[in-house]
């Protein structure tokens, strides 16, 4: 089978792309490469469209993406190019993040294998890598945990491995949830329940510890829901959104009597940490 190679440029220097790869699959694309600032991705070609593409919910699309150009290429072996192109992470040389195809460490306190499905929710993306050092330096034993957009469940698995009890992940998308699954299982991890849906299935429930890694219009939107479900002395950590934001989560959060407590960036990305 042939494919269409979607090629997107941008003009600023390390762009992370991993977003915009995540956005993609959702209309097909299933291979991607990176180099020198330019996004390759792959789609069989009776599935292009091109329209999909610009229409995509994501506004650094636009914004910092300068070029789109598509070729066609022959198939090849999709795994082996996405393979090579595939790095694992250690965080704080604490926690090493790994796909299956890479050698197990046995220097660090935790080890965590994730399937990515081309690498999304990997500790790649600063707010999941944020989230982490967080996690590393939180006591949750014993404590109920709730990953909010978990993506690859790698920060409901983390806080599991970690000690905590219940662990709820939950996404609203399907591949993201079906992810998780696997990846739950890959750890020993099958006490974390998995479910597919939004803040709506939140009723009646309680957490000492909420993370909600999604971004700064759903958070503005749900938090009222996270802070309804958390403990008193319980902590709301936030991120998915820029720097610039942290006023407006911030003025959000305090007004639905929250205390802020921490701040942390990365590249401009931005995790908060509140706590009831």
């Amino acid at each position: 089978m042939d494919y269409i190679e979607l090629s997107c440029k941008t003009n600023q220097a390390d762009y992370d792309f991993e977003i915009l790869s995540a956005l993609l699959t959702t209309i097909g694309y299933d291979s991607f490469v990176e180099e020198n600032n330019i996004l390759k991705a792959y789609i069989p070609v009776d599935e292009f469209n091109m329209d999909y593409v610009k229409n995509l919910p994501y506004e650094d699309l636009n914004n910092a993406v300068i070029e789109l150009s598509t070729d066609t290429v022959e198939d090849k072996n999709w795994n082996a190019v996405w393979e090579s192109n595939y790095e694992p992470v250690c965080v704080a040389g604490r926690c090493f993040i790994r796909a299956p195809f890479h050698n197990h460490r046995d220097d660090v306190e935790y080890e965590i294998e994730i399937l990515p499905q081309m690498s999304f929710g990997t500790a790649h993306h600063e707010t999941t890598h944020l989230i982490l050092e967080k996690l590393l330096d939180f006591d949750v034993k014993g404590k109920s945990v709730l990953d909010m957009g978990c993506g690859t469940g790698v920060l409901a698995i983390l806080a599991f491995k970690k000690g905590a009890v219940p662990v709820d992940a939950i996404d609203n998308d399907e591949w993201a949830y079906k992810n998780s699954l696997e990846n739950v299982v890959r750890n020993a991890c099958q006490d974390v329940r998995v479910e597919l849906g939004d803040a709506s299935l939140l009723k009646d429930r309680s957490y000492d510890v909420i993370i909600a890694n999604i971004n700064r219009n759903i958070l503005l939107r749900d938090m009222a829901e996270y802070i309804g479900v958390l403990n008193k002395d319980g902590v709301l950590v936030m991120s998915g959104f820029y720097t610039e934001d942290i006023p407006v989560i911030r003025d959000k959060a305090e007004s639905l009597g929250l205390t802020f407590e921490s701040f942390a960036e990365r590249n401009n990305w931005a995790t908060v940490v509140f706590h009831s």
